[in-house]
């Protein structure tokens, strides 16, 4: 997370007209407009440079392993196994879980290379409006986010429980532990990157164009949804996520929340799953799944929020009036 939380350097005099940035300062997913010299088809070149960036990071990921897997027929049947599996979380096979996270986590340092090449310095605001990731609200948030996941789970299955649907943990599994330093490791890193992606990048691309928040919130959610094949049940609770982590992001200036919400929320779903407590691999649910998960992630939401404005947390950039009739950010954002 370090690499991310170091590339913060904002634009000495970023270019916004002066008809664009409120009185109080810009909020999060108006950021684009302190990068230098901010034009319309900024962002989407971004984007569309990023796709290439990621693509030959894949690339050079693939192709050795392709190498590999022709001069090697174990290593030949299992890369034709990844290719033929819906089941990606098995102890038996914990490279499946690496298969699937590491390409995801990879869209970070394309996304960034991409914003810096094309959109200039600044790339820190991508990740609040204090252009950089804040490790303090991060820290918070992240012990927020557990105390109200645990909760949740420990209601749905002792729920189960009350039901005759109880689960007995199964530790006995010799690849569990290697599976949970897999998971600790690597989910942390595969939701921040999504969240960059979906609340970072396209907030600040819709907010680039339109200026109202709810675009920015709402218009990215079925790419979100899309991504994700669950039913209706889950995609509904997917999207809610969405929505949940976007208003966050809004709200609180940056991604934290957004992050700490998505960690905790896959973390303990993997944990669990890895000793057969929950199904990791379901991609269906019922309306009482959705009922429940759209609790946690409301109270999440509504204490996360109050807590941020309790502590102060800027959730806009203040912006200055330079005397060329152009805009500065305060020292401490310049770098």
């Amino acid at each position: 997370m370090s690499s991310i939380a170091d590339a913060t350097a904002a634009p000495a005099s970023p270019s916004a007209p002066p008809s664009e940035v409120p009185e109080g300062g810009l909020e999060y997913h108006r950021l684009a407009l302190l990068r230098p010299r901010p034009r319309w088809w900024k962002p989407l070149l971004t984007g569309l440079l990023g796709i290439a960036f990621y693509l030959a990071i894949l690339v050079v990921v693939i192709v050795p392993l392709v190498m590999i897997s022709a001069v090697n027929p174990g290593w030949g049947a299992e890369l034709q196994m990844l290719f033929r599996t819906t089941a990606f979380f098995q102890l038996d096979r914990p490279w499946l879980l690496v298969a699937l996270v590491l390409p995801l986590i990879l869209m970070i340092p394309a996304l960034l290379l991409a914003s810096r090449v094309v959109q200039g310095r600044g790339v820190g605001l991508l990740s609040s409006v204090s252009g950089r990731l804040r490790m303090g609200w991060l820290g918070r948030t992240f012990l927020l986010a557990l105390a109200v996941f645990v909760v949740y789970f420990a209601v749905v299955l002792g729920w189960s429980a009350t039901a005759g649907d109880a689960v007995t943990p199964d530790f006995s599994h010799p690849g569990l532990l290697l599976m949970v330093v897999l998971l600790l490791v690597l989910i942390p890193f595969q939701a921040a990157a999504e969240e960059y992606v979906f609340r970072g990048y396209l907030m600040q691309l819709v907010g680039s164009w339109l200026r109202h928040p709810a675009f920015a919130i709402l218009l990215p959610v079925p790419l979100f949804v899309l991504g994700h094949g669950y039913d209706v049940w889950g995609a509904a609770s997917v999207g809610l996520f969405a929505v949940v982590a976007a208003w966050l992001t809004w709200r609180t200036g940056g991604l934290e929340a957004a992050i700490s919400l998505h960690i905790m929320n896959n973390l303990l779903i993997f944990l669990l799953g890895s000793v057969a407590v929950v199904d990791a691999n379901a991609t269906s649910g019922t309306p009482v799944d959705l009922l429940g998960s759209a609790l946690a992630m409301l109270v999440f939401a509504v204490v996360a929020d109050r807590w941020a404005r309790r502590r102060g947390i800027d959730r806009t950039a203040a912006v200055t009036a330079g005397a060329a009739g152009t805009h500065q950010l305060p020292p401490t954002l310049r770098g």
